[in-house]
């Protein structure tokens, strides 16, 4: 299985359970590890045959940035989710970044990994 990756996406977004939080948006940084196969990519130079990162950076963002879950926890399932079932990734890492949420951390967040189910 081969990665392609998307590192840094900044999206804000109303997250968490404190008062403040359900009124201030806030920044969270998005990492991505997709698990797919690029070799039909890599031997025809097209990018129909592979993972357009542009389309899922701007799908990420806008779902973030439109979302307002309580917990990272939530929004790193759904992002998950959307990247399994939309852009037919075999398996993903996302990683959410509340960088800052922890005084006496400088990153706070959550990583999870999942796969689509075999057929």
């Amino acid at each position: 299985m081969d990665t392609i990756f998307l590192h840094g996406l900044k999206a804000e977004t109303i997250i968490g359970i404190f008062d403040w939080e359900r009124h201030t948006k806030q920044t969270l940084i998005i990492d991505l590890d997709m698990g797919t196969n690029i070799k039909k990519a890599a031997l025809s130079d097209r990018i129909d045959d592979t993972l357009d990162y542009k389309s899922i950076s701007k799908r990420i963002v806008n779902f973030v940035e439109d979302s307002s879950f309580q917990l990272v926890e939530t929004l790193t399932e759904q992002i998950a989710a959307i990247l399994l079932e939309e852009f037919h990734i075999n398996w993903v890492r996302v990683k959410v970044n509340k960088k800052g949420a922890v005084s006496l951390a400088s990153d706070v967040g959550v990583i999870i990994e999942r796969s689509r189910p075999s057929a």
